[in-house]
């Protein structure tokens, strides 16, 4: 009896200790979000390396699931010891995987920056050029209609004085400035390589080991919770992996096809700066939803600017790109990964992209959808106890439901 009463005293007491210490760290979250966060940053900046790692082996895992089956089928007739030829299997599958790696990471440099570079510089220099004959096409344009013609160019003028203004007073003087600022920027990059060298070789120990890690993590799960909790958490582990496997690999191979399409499409329609607005296009096109916008918009600002009838072209090839990637190549790419309504998804990108940015825009959707799932799953439990149904539009019309029925017809 007295054993029951300690139980009874210890629970309460775990119990207050916990919403204190969860009080305290809410509190911290309201009042004190900078400091957090700028520790959070700190944090994040010397784990970088073991980030880069995760990721890369978790963007190559589909890839290392393919040629683990292949050569364990091959090294299988050669090796009679299972463990020999697993070994053996997880050897080679890491090294074609961080090969095709180099090799994709190799193209991109000596195919696409080049050219890319190429088009920012040509833009730089026809500027000046650009910017007289949008002028002229415009005085064109409204000759017939001067009250119109001079509305519109004394816009223009105001922009483009207030260009050149914003360059004399603000560019030059602190050139100073910018150049530390680009030495530190290249001090950046040197040490963003360093990581994802780093990353790499966290990547190698991550895949050769992954079953292993798997296991562990397993282990640790069961050995702390009990089997129901285990299990759930489990399973939502394996649908969050589904749904981030699934989204993210099939966004970068949609927007992968949709960079080479628009190229071919822009190649055929002899548009300049094709390399330039292709990258731009594929790139930003991995962001549900507001992608197609954000890649646009600078793209016909370029175009505008070098011909206005090849800007309205372009903005009717990448209308009828889209149609093609949101009707008919994005779902039979991705599918119904995610499950979330439009609503969710806009609504998704808004929150996480304000928080992380454009990491925060890419990976927003398939985080919102565990979560959603997440939430749902509960909801669904907490109502079949309840002998209540989980159909959602069962609650449409319902003002209320009567305390002494025992059950409702669940669908």
């Amino acid at each position: 009896m007295k054993r029951n009463q300690y139980e009874k005293y210890i629970y309460i007491g775990i119990t207050a200790f916990l919403v204190i210490a969860l009080s305290i760290i809410v509190f911290f979250c309201i009042f004190r979000f900078e400091e957090m966060r700028s520790s959070m940053k700190a944090i994040f900046n010397i784990l970088m390396p073991v980030i880069y790692g995760l990721v890369i082996a978790y963007l190559l895992t589909p890839v290392y699931n393919f040629f683990m089956k292949k050569c364990m089928n091959i090294l299988s007739r050669y090796f009679k010891n299972d463990k020999m030829t697993k070994k053996w299997s997880s050897g080679f599958s890491v090294g074609i995987s961080l090969l095709l790696l180099i090799l994709a990471v190799i193209g991109l440099f000596y195919l696409v920056i080049p050219q890319v570079l190429i088009s920012i510089f040509g833009i730089v220099e026809s500027f000046p050029k650009n910017v007289t004959k949008f002028s002229e096409w415009l005085a064109e344009i409204f000759q017939n209609n001067p009250q119109i013609e001079k509305i519109v160019l004394d816009f223009y003028n105001e922009g483009i004085t207030y260009l050149e203004n914003w360059m004399r007073t603000y560019l030059l003087p602190n050139i100073e400035k910018i150049i530390t600022g680009v030495s530190s920027g290249v001090l950046g990059a040197v040490v963003m390589l360093k990581n994802i060298f780093i990353g790499l070789v966290v990547a190698i120990y991550v895949l050769a080991g992954k079953e292993h890690f798997l296991a562990q993590s397993k282990k640790i799960t069961y050995s702390i919770l009990k089997v129901k909790a285990a299990n759930a958490i489990i399973a939502e582990l394996r649908y969050a992996h589904k749904v981030f496997g699934g989204f993210i690999v099939g966004k970068l191979l949609d927007s992968l096809i949709i960079g080479i399409i628009c190229f071919i499409g822009l190649r055929i329609m002899k548009m300049p700066y094709v390399m330039l607005i292709s990258v731009i296009i594929g790139v930003t096109n991995i962001i549900p939803f507001f992608g197609p916008f954000i890649g646009a918009v600078p793209c016909g600002i370029i175009l505008l600017l070098v011909d206005p009838m090849k800007c309205l072209y372009f903005i009717i090839f990448i209308f009828l790109l889209q149609q093609f990637d949101g009707n008919i190549l994005g779902p039979k790419i991705l599918g119904d990964s995610t499950g979330l309504s439009s609503f969710w998804v806009l609504s998704s990108i808004l929150f996480f992209g304000g928080l992380w940015g454009f990491v925060g825009m890419i990976v927003g959707v398939p985080l919102f959808a565990v979560i959603y799932h997440m939430v749902s799953v509960h909801v669904n439990e907490s109502l079949k106890k309840k002998k209540l149904s989980t159909d959602t539009m069962y609650y449409l019309d319902i003002q209320k439901i009567d305390e002494k029925e025992e059950e409702i017809a669940k669908k």
